[in-house]
């Protein structure tokens, strides 16, 4: 194309030359020769060179065309890619946030699973027991005082543990609690120990039907972990009695620390 532009503007500009040199060569004609009646139909001639103006139209080519390049622009659409950022609502879906919604997984949390709760019936046993009680600031430090005052009454009977150290909590305020600390043995002596401190007793373990719970975790959590059961109670209606025992399967020297593992019997009605 711009070839054939520089043609026609080569074309123009040779039918423009030759229209001027036809021009003057008719005026100096006319100048000569003025009574010459056949020179003034030259000028005719000269008129079509002016048409050349016409091909002056060649100009309408002009560059605008390409200018029209600017619909190139229209290449941001490409930008329009940002929806893919849209796509980031998925990445809303994760949480997460969401999980959790990430979170949504906190109400499965609330409530026990029931994998790990269950129904059962504890059996009475014969236990070496401590009356006490204690706010529930001092809760964690007078119970573990509790049990290892038992075991070190019963390493001087020269008696056994044979189970785990257990709490029945028998009454409970908001300023503290009343509790049994007890330790399992295999039976209780025929006679009472002469050395048997005057607060320490042997005698059963309660027994009846209870749902079992588990705590995983440090005791300064452990009220969560009640607020979930009571939560999970009301949720399957199941009336429980006004005491409740914690069975301790490890023991830990700090309230904080997370690898308590305690479980949780809730007595019936």
């Amino acid at each position: 194309m711009a070839c054939y532009r520089i043609l026609r503007r080569l074309a123009l500009i040779t039918a423009v030359v030759g229209g001027l040199t036809g021009l003057a060569s008719t005026v100096e004609a006319q100048t000569a020769t003025p009574p010459a009646g056949p020179a003034t139909p030259v000028p005719p001639p000269t008129t079509p060179p002016l048409a050349a103006p016409p091909p002056a139209a060649a100009p309408v080519p002009t560059a605008p065309p390409p200018t029209a390049a600017p619909p190139p622009t229209a290449a941001p659409p490409p930008t329009a890619a940002a929806p893919p950022a849209a796509a980031s609502p998925p990445a809303a879906a994760a949480p997460p946030g969401a999980a959790s919604p990430p979170a949504a997984a906190a109400p499965d949390a609330s409530p026990p699973d029931t994998s790990i709760s269950q129904t059962m019936t504890l059996q009475p046993h014969p236990v070496v027991q401590v009356s006490g009680q204690s706010t529930w600031d001092e809760g964690f430090k007078t119970l573990n005082d509790s049990f290892t005052k038992l075991n070190e009454t019963l390493a001087k009977a020269n008696i056994k543990p044979t189970g785990n150290p257990m709490a029945l909590f028998n009454e409970t305020d908001d300023a503290g609690f009343k509790f049994v600390a007890m330790v399992p043995v295999a039976a209780a002596p025929e006679a009472r120990p002469a050395d048997l401190p005057a607060d320490i007793s042997f005698g059963q373990s309660p027994g009846g039907k209870v749902m079992k719970f588990q705590h995983r975790s440090a005791y300064d959590d452990i009220d969560s972990t009640y607020e979930a059961i009571t939560a999970y109670l009301d949720e399957k209606g199941l009336e429980a009695k006004n005491m409740f025992a914690e069975e301790y399967l490890n023991r830990t020297k700090a309230s904080d620390d997370n690898s308590l593992e305690v479980d949780i019997y809730v007595f019936l009605k």
